[in-house]
């Protein structure tokens, strides 16, 4: 059944209209090709504001207003079937505004412009995609889409060792999409022996611990269902989170990615892999969510720990913030493993506020790149590649602290509602992680703070002499990301009030278990 609104449509297939509309762009224009994508960003993002307007935050589950659902492929029970709650809305509205903003990043790219802007709004149609269905086989179709346009932004405009990074990202997310098509499978097959008396692909059908009491048999051995294919669930989206030791993957493709590409990395894709626990791993399997959430906590940890200590070690300032954005996702892991009101809460908000203040540092870097060519702290031979930043570039250096202290935690900005609502959640859970957690914050502070000092204070060295301050695209398209991470760490209502009642629904669910 429809309901009565086209918006979840719109939003998902404007931007392959877009990529239409490159298409048919002669290649030599490429002014206009940059305005097509830009026009159609503006678009989705204004559908975005749209559909949060009209959005019902009372309503825990899914908006029926912009039910989508159509039977796609009738021998198999596959629907083309979208749908919006609490979770996934903060969602589009991120991905909508990153893509607008790196939109405007990439304006000074001349590399196979057609190609590139083409590619980028393909990427930002199969992200919708994600985070809109609700048929198990669609989402996954979408996730595997995804990595075509990944593979080759990456491959082709990336940096030096930009081929490596591309199949490496290609191979380890495409192992766990081979664990989550089994699992599909498996589903589908188990679901006509639960009450539902159909094989279906519908992850709200699917969703309830219907599988609980089941049990298989594989190599010989007994297995219980919902464990066996939760485990295999989670390794899939824990790829792309990135939890350790499935981590390796992200600072490579973080270095040699292009600028906006780094940003779209951290600040949407990596959420997919949280998203796919909220929407499918913990729904279908919530007993064995349960089950193995002190595992999860721990695994958490470790990212916040390891990441945090990884990113002090580094040279390259690129590199350092791909592995922040590793310890970052730490946390959301433990909001996860809390299974608590306030710990939920808090790792959607993270979630969301970490897509906004990396994607600041990452835009930065990117800047700060255009203008250097390097990204050295301290290069190979032990000289300084940068220093005395913040006298040469000022208005730079302003936006620059903003971002810093946001991903830091600092209280006034947006990081430190969604850290001081998961620590409410994991404490209660398992204060010695709460504990060890504690030391991630100090060790983030000390790697921001160090890289900054090294960076921005001390003597101006030589070569930065010749940099420019940024100009007025690069603060038009930086400007909304620093009233984000302000408003919403005075104000984050806007943002909880949407997944506050979708959260607690799902809570309430775990609960039972």
């Amino acid at each position: 059944m429809n309901g009565s609104s086209n918006l979840l449509n719109w939003i998902l297939w404007m931007p392959i209209i877009g990529v239409l509309g490159v298409l048919f762009i002669p290649k030599a224009k490429e002014n206009l090709i940059r305005f097509w994508s830009l026009f159609n960003t503006v678009i989705s993002l204004a559908i975005s504001v749209v559909l949060y307007m009209k959005f019902d935050q009372t309503v825990p589950g899914m908006q029926a207003f912009f039910n989508v659902d159509y039977m796609w492929i009738k021998q198999f029970n596959i629907h083309y079937h979208l749908g919006i709650d609490g979770i996934s809305l903060p969602m589009i509205l991120l991905t909508s505004l990153l893509f607008t903003i790196c939109i405007l990043s990439s304006w000074t790219i001349k590399k196979s412009v057609k190609g590139y802007f083409a590619l980028f709004l393909f990427l930002q149609g199969s992200i919708y995609g994600v985070f809109l269905s609700l048929d198990f086989f669609l989402f996954y179709v979408f996730w595997e889409v995804m990595l075509i346009p990944m593979f080759f932004l990456i491959g082709i405009w990336g940096g030096e060792n930009r081929e490596y990074a591309a199949v490496k990202f290609f191979l380890y997310t495409f192992f766990g999409s081979i664990l989550m098509l089994v699992g599909m499978i498996a589903l589908y097959h188990a679901s006509a022996g639960t009450d539902l008396g159909v094989n279906t692909f519908d992850i709200l059908a699917l969703s309830g611990g219907k599988f609980q009491s089941l049990n298989m048999e594989l190599f010989g051995y007994t297995f219980s269902f919902s464990k066996l294919f939760f485990v295999f669930m989670f390794i899939g989206f824990a790829i792309k989170v990135p939890v350790f030791p499935f981590h390796t993957w992200l600072p490579h493709a973080h270095v040699q990615a292009p600028t906006a590409i780094s940003v779209v990395l951290a600040g949407v894709l990596l959420k997919m892999g949280t998203y796919g626990f909220l929407r499918i791993a913990f729904p279908i399997f919530p007993a064995a969510s349960v089950y193995f959430a002190n595992c999860i906590a721990w695994l958490g940890l470790v990212n916040i720990i390891y990441g945090a200590l990884c990113a002090m070690a580094q040279s390259d300032v690129k590199k350092l913030i791909a592995y922040s954005s590793v310890s970052h996702m730490g946390f959301v892991m433990l909001g996860l493993a809390a299974m608590s009101i306030q710990g939920m809460n808090g790792a959607v908000l993270q979630m969301f506020n970490h897509g906004t203040s990396t994607a600041m540092l990452f835009l930065l870097i990117g800047i700060l790149y255009e203008r250097s060519h390097h990204r050295w702290i301290i290069r190979p031979d032990g000289t300084k590649g940068f220093g005395g930043l913040y006298t040469q570039l000022p208005k730079y250096t302003i936006i620059f602290i903003i971002a810093m202290f946001a991903s830091m935690g600092l209280p006034g900005l947006s990081g430190f509602i969604s850290e001081a609502l998961i620590f409410l959640g994991i404490f209660e859970f398992n204060k010695t992680i709460t504990v060890l957690a504690l030391f991630g914050l100090l060790i983030g502070a000390a790697y921001l703070l160090w890289m900054f000092k090294r960076m921005f204070f001390g003597e101006v060295i030589e070569e930065c002499k010749a940099y420019t301050d940024v100009n007025a695209r690069e603060v038009l398209y930086m400007s909304p990301l620093c009233v984000a991470v302000i408003l919403f760490g005075i104000w984050p209502s806007p943002v909880l009030n949407i997944m506050k009642a979708s959260v607690g629904q799902l809570v309430s669910l775990m609960s039972q278990f």
